[in-house]
């Protein structure tokens, strides 16, 4: 169980493109106080919270109402997840946003740091673990994750003093790379489970 907290946290928080996420945040709150950043930081990590726990335990749900099976799902999150490390990797993707607008919910929880490829894993992911003890373990190690995308918003004045814009930009691109071999893990996986099941296997 330690083994797939561990897994599950580390994957799904760099799937929450953490450094992608504090380089928009910055750029949203450029005019705000300390003390407003860190009260917007709380209120998207909770936006975050509600929503990845939603598309966890819905995730079969969805795939019943639509007919889609986990394994085609799991091809075509990878995909987008694969899009996005490209796009990372490359600094592309910005929101035009104005200073004065409430952000937390939109654009920085939903669809900067849970875009369509986040969604699309953490939907594969819940319906991968089918037990309790597993759903239990699934949930803190998300609760987890975003708790440390939290802490890393939270610091984020620190950080950028620290670091500069140009490091923040670095460590985006090396999630980029991250996500691109997740991704690819993920399409090669559904496509060998479509391979084994045309073959009998």
């Amino acid at each position: 169980m330690v083994t797939i907290f561990v897994n599950f946290w580390m994957k799904l928080f760099f799937v929450l493109t953490p450094f992608f996420a504090l380089t928009m945040f910055l750029s949203f709150t450029e005019k705000r106080t300390d003390a407003e950043r860190r009260k917007l930081a709380v209120s998207v990590s909770v936006a975050v919270a509600l929503i990845c726990l939603l598309l966890f335990f819905v995730g079969r749900q969805i795939f019943s109402i639509f007919g889609i099976t986990p394994d085609s799902f799991r091809i075509g999150a990878g995909i987008l997840l694969l899009l996005s490390g490209i796009g990372l990797v490359h600094g592309k993707g910005s929101i035009a946003v104005s200073g004065d607008e409430d952000v937390a919910v939109v654009p920085l929880a939903v669809p900067i740091i849970v875009g369509p490829a986040t969604m699309g894993t953490i939907l594969v992911m819940g319906t991968e673990m089918n037990n309790i003890s597993a759903k239990i373990v699934g949930c803190l190690a998300m609760i987890a994750a975003v708790a440390s995308v939290g802490a890393i918003l939270l610091a984020g004045s620190f950080i950028q003093s620290i670091l500069g814009n140009r490091g923040i930009a670095i460590l985006s691109k090396l999630t980029g790379l991250i996500l691109s071999a997740i991704a690819a893990q993920m399409i090669m996986t559904g496509v060998q489970a479509f391979l084994n099941f045309s073959t009998g296997q």
